[in-house]
């Protein structure tokens, strides 16, 4: 098969291929930056041209689908399902490997430049094949999918998926390594469920009691919502044998209305536990809610104080199908993987490229925080712009403005997804953008008034204020150095802005 002989490939070239790119990443770490437009990360977001299999070590941040992310030592490393742009490989008259990998692993220095490194397994553990097989038929386990990295006195633990299709026959097992890029092994199982279960057992996260050191573990789909368990920590694996846990969070019509992904995160300023969950079909309106919690194992509550475990739709909601003008624009920019960084967040997720969505990229976005401890996301891709004040000046002129809103999906789903042929967005599944003039005597020119604060921006815009953080980025879409806002409206959704005066550039 391709795939194992491309492992093989791997294996024998690993050293060589790991010294190059540590001399990469070493020299970029030191190269100086002396203007604004050193920040351009020069990354194209169609990538037709590397599609096929053959190119693999120059995926980087394509073909990113449900990323897992863990710095270790100097590398943060990235853990993702296997899935690849296939009409791109067809496009070049070239078949799709059989076997489409298993756990695909990159890793950065500076969460821009990304290089792949290889495979975490060469094939599915068969006990997790024996499992789906058996409760279906002999059929499904054909990928595993959403790992989750995680780390514990020294030993790494990667959480995995596999299941069949659209059914809950499902297991996630655990694989440990003491070296991030090699040497996984198949350990054991952590749960598993069958047709008829109240839930699904894919998409793991692990939650750590910061007072304790209690590790939960939570997971789960659209089948019956999220359930936590309690794990024992000497062993990463549940406390109490066949235990499912405790629901957490789900849906009404969770079989059409879709809930999964799982990531959670402790933000020690607010002395809180993020729940981050993904809505919607993924390859179209896939997007990001997040509720938050005293305790790591819940309850988690949303923008509104409603219990996530309760059926209601959840806010925040942080993402969404959106488009900036000179741009094609993203669909399914969900299941995200959360990192701290010292005093710094960033999400990982996967980003469709618009119109057709079917080439995956991996987005990194800083993760910034409001004053009342909600979690916002930068409008614009990290590419480690600095960070220095943004004076009240700079703030007078035009700005391209995007508001989400709360539109849930009401399209036909089949198994959660769009039915075949129609995974293009409808127009009013994207949101798009205006543009606001901010003049110097505070008003905005759509109505309204804005006011400077340092940090943020206060926008009275008749009876609703909002108040958008200002923060300094890279403009993807106009590649150029820009200034952004980002914040959450009164209905609990996502308010991102940026400068689009080509002054801002050359200051």
């Amino acid at each position: 098969m391709m795939k194992r002989l491309l492992n093989t490939l791997n294996v024998l070239l690993l050293s060589a291929a790991v010294m190059s790119c540590q001399t990469r990443g070493e020299q970029r770490a030191v190269s100086v930056k002396t203007s604004a437009e050193d920040y351009d990360p020069k990354i194209e977001d169609n990538y037709e041209h590397l599609a096929s299999i053959s190119q693999y070590k120059q995926w980087g941040v394509y073909n990113v689908h449900d990323p897992s992310c863990l710095k270790v030592g100097d590398w943060y490393y990235v853990y993702s399902t296997d899935a690849y742009y296939k009409d791109g490989l067809k496009k070049e008259g070239i078949t799709p490997p059989e076997e489409e990998g298993f756990i695909q692993i990159r890793r950065s220095k500076d969460l821009i430049n990304w290089e792949f490194v290889g495979w975490a397994f060469d094939e599915i553990p068969q006990e997790a094949v024996e499992h789906v097989h058996n409760a279906n038929n002999g059929e499904g386990a054909g990928n595993v999918w959403a790992p989750y990295i995680f780390e514990h006195n020294g030993e790494l633990r990667l959480y995995y998926s596999v299941s069949a299709f659209g059914k809950q026959t499902s297991y996630i097992g655990m694989a440990t390594s003491k070296d991030p890029a090699n040497g996984w092994k198949h350990k054991d199982v952590v749960v598993k469920t069958v047709n008829g279960d109240r839930m699904n057992a894919i998409d793991p996260t692990i939650s750590v009691d910061q007072k304790t050191g209690q590790q939960y573990m939570i997971y789960g789909s659209y089948f019956g919502g999220l359930y936590c368990i309690a794990l024992d920590e000497r062993s990463g694996l549940p406390k109490q044998l066949g235990d499912q846990g405790k629901c957490v969070a789900r849906r009404a019509a969770g079989k059409d209305n879709v809930i999964e992904a799982p990531e959670i995160i402790y933000n020690p300023e607010f002395d809180k536990y993020y729940l981050f969950v993904s809505y919607d079909p993924l390859m179209v309106t896939y997007n990001v809610r997040v509720g938050r919690s005293d305790n790591p194992d819940g309850p988690f509550l949303d923008f509104f104080g409603n219990d996530m475990a309760d059926t209601t739709n959840n806010y925040p909601r942080l993402t969404g199908a959106y488009q900036f003008n000179n741009h094609s624009g993203w669909a399914g920019n969900a299941h995200c993987g959360v990192i701290r960084e010292e005093d710094k967040f960033f999400m990982l997720h996967q980003s469709r490229l618009s119109p057709e969505n079917l080439q995956m990229v991996m987005h990194v976005q800083e993760m910034l925080w409001t004053a009342d401890g909600w979690p916002v996301l930068s409008p614009e891709r990290y590419t480690g712009m600095p960070q220095d004040e943004v004076k009240e000046g700079e703030v007078v002129g035009n700005w391209e403005v995007i508001r989400f809103n709360r539109g849930i999906s009401d399209r036909k789903l089949w198994q959660g997804q769009v039915l075949w042929g129609e995974g293009q967005l409808r127009d009013d599944e994207i949101h798009t953008s205006d543009v606001w003039k901010l003049t110097q005597d505070n008003t905005i020119s759509d109505g309204g008034t804005w006011q400077y604060g340092k940090t943020k921006l206060t926008l009275t815009l008749g009876e609703e204020t909002l108040t958008p953080l200002l923060a300094r980025g890279w403009d993807w879409e106009n590649k150029c150095p820009t200034i952004l806002l980002t914040g959450l409206d009164s209905n609990g959704c996502a308010f991102w802005a940026k400068r689009i005066d080509s002054k801002i550039s050359k200051r």
